[in-house]
């Protein structure tokens, strides 16, 4: 799917979110500045969440209480092990029945993806936007 600007993308997170469940892992891919966070926005406003949204880069992780889930937005871009999500407590939220979890860059914790379930949702640059793969 070719997204031509910000609004599609927002829109598309937020026809994506519409169709998701407690439990569910959406692996978001992509290069830097290939839509990932933007794509979570409109997720975000799905689910009615107020706050501005921002890649959690430095916290690591997000957690957003939306009755009756917890939407958790995950950015892994500086983490320096996967030791530093399970301290802060990623464990309790990865797959839980009353939470949505979207990670970006999941290929930097891929033994706690491990036998999970997961979505994934590729970005990439186009010509005259972003393309956008589900699987």
């Amino acid at each position: 799917m070719l997204l031509k600007s910000e609004k599609a993308t927002i829109e598309t997170g937020k026809k994506f979110a519409a169709k998701l469940h407690g439990g569910d892992i959406v692996l978001l891919e992509g290069v830097l500045g290939a839509g990932k966070t933007t794509f979570v926005k409109g997720m975000a406003e799905f689910f009615d969440i107020k706050k501005k949204i921002t890649s959690p880069t430095f916290a690591l992780m997000n957690v957003y209480p939306v009755k009756p889930l917890n939407f958790v937005h995950v950015d892994t871009y500086r983490l320096k092990n996967e030791q530093e999500l399970i301290d802060i407590g990623i464990e309790d939220y990865l797959g839980a029945p009353n939470t949505i979890c979207v990670i970006e860059w999941p290929e930097k914790i891929k033994t706690l993806l491990k036998n999970k379930k997961t979505l994934k949702v590729k970005f990439e640059h186009s010509d005259g936007g972003r393309e956008v793969k589900f699987s």
